[in-house]
Parts: C-alpha cells; structure tokens; sequence
C-alpha cells in the first residue's frame, strides 16, 4: 500500500499541494480535515452541541460521510460549502479534539486507503496517528501572515484580523489537544511554503517520493 502523508496547519497548502500531488502519482486524494468538518455540520444539522462529547460521538459513529473530488456529502446531503462556512469553523476543532471522533475518523481514513491500495491523504495527524508507516511523511508550514492571507482570500466574508485570530485559536486548539495533537512526524520532510511556488514544491516532492 503506498501511503503518502501531507500534515500541517490551516493555510500552509496541505489541500492544493496534496491534490496536485495525487494527480501527479496517479494516487487518489483524501481530505481528512472535511472529514472531521463533516462531523461538525452533522452535529450542528441534528441541534447537537459541539462540546457535548458523547452525543457527538454518536454522530461521528452513524453519520453517512463521503468525502471525495467531487465534494462532501453528509448524510446524503452536498455539504460541501457550508463544511467551510463560519458556524462549522468554529465548532470543528472542538469536535475534532474529541477522542471518540477521531478514533471512528481515524478508522475511516484507513479502510479508505486500504480500498485503494494507498492514496494521498492530507490533514494533522497523517504521519503521527494515522499512518505512521507511510511511504512519504511531509509536514508543510508556512508564516502566520501568510497562512492567514491565503485564508482570507478563501473566506471571502471575514476580513484579514478575525481570520488571522481564527487561525491562532485553531493553532492553539490542534496543537494542546490531548487526542492526537498536531506535530510534525519525526521522520516526515518539512517544507516552509511561505515564499515557494506550487510547482517548486511538487516538483521537490516527486523527485523526493520517485528517488
């Protein structure tokens, strides 16, 4: 199975380099981070308060969740733009630290792999937690400037200050969680995308992955 894993903060590029990078290898692409979004709209759909840990367990366990090029789909509905919306973001990484949900997306994520024989998947715990035997470990980050310009070209009804604190509370949620925090792999390649074009780093990263 070839495995090859891109974590790293919100706006460092893990969704664009990874996706790029699977068209490149010939490998399917899986965003981890829509999935744990998923969860978060799931919950918010079913009037269930993100903070309550066990009734979101149970949402992560029965929620019906496909996650793939085309976009997502929770529960049989497109949820693809509204998993990006504000409400989701602010719920998700509450969500996302819970250990049940993780446990139930972490087994996802494998079985979605073990499907395919490999993939491209991107999130913060793919080298760490999820795949640490993966073929290629890469952990991108990038300045918090730059991270959150990137952001507010995305979230096009926040300005740059609150998206800009919106990424540091992120940062300080993912990274002091109990459950599987957000850290580079002791063996995962760590690229600073702050003033690097898109195909420098693709082009790094096949020569790194076919050498």
């Amino acid at each position: 199975m070839r495995v090859i894993a891109i974590d790293g903060p919100a706006g460092s590029g893990k969704s664009t380099i990874a996706r790029l990078l699977a068209d490149r290898l010939g490998l399917e692409y899986l965003d981890t981070g829509a999935m744990y979004r998923a969860v978060a709209f799931a919950a918010l759909r079913r009037g269930v308060d993100p903070a309550d840990a066990d009734d979101v367990a149970r949402v992560a366990q029965s929620v019906e969740l496909r996650v793939d090029t085309d976009g997502t789909r929770v529960d049989g509905v497109d949820a693809t733009i509204e998993i990006r919306g504000p409400e989701v973001t602010r719920a998700v990484s509450i969500v996302a630290a819970n250990p049940a949900v993780r446990a139930e997306m972490v087994s996802r994520q494998r079985e979605w792999a073990r499907k395919r024989d490999g993939g491209v998947l991107e999130g913060r715990d793919i080298g760490t937690v999820v795949f640490p035997d993966a073929a290629c470990k890469v952990y991108l980050t990038a300045s918090a400037e730059t991270r959150a310009a990137r952001r507010s070209k995305e979230v096009s009804d926040l300005d740059y200050e609150t998206v800009a604190a919106d990424l540091a509370r992120r940062d300080a949620l993912d990274q002091g969680r109990d459950a599987d925090p957000l850290r580079s792999a002791d063996d995962a390649v760590v690229l600073d995308t702050t003033d690097r074009t898109v195909d420098d780093i693709l082009d790094e990263l096949v020569a790194l992955i076919d050498g």
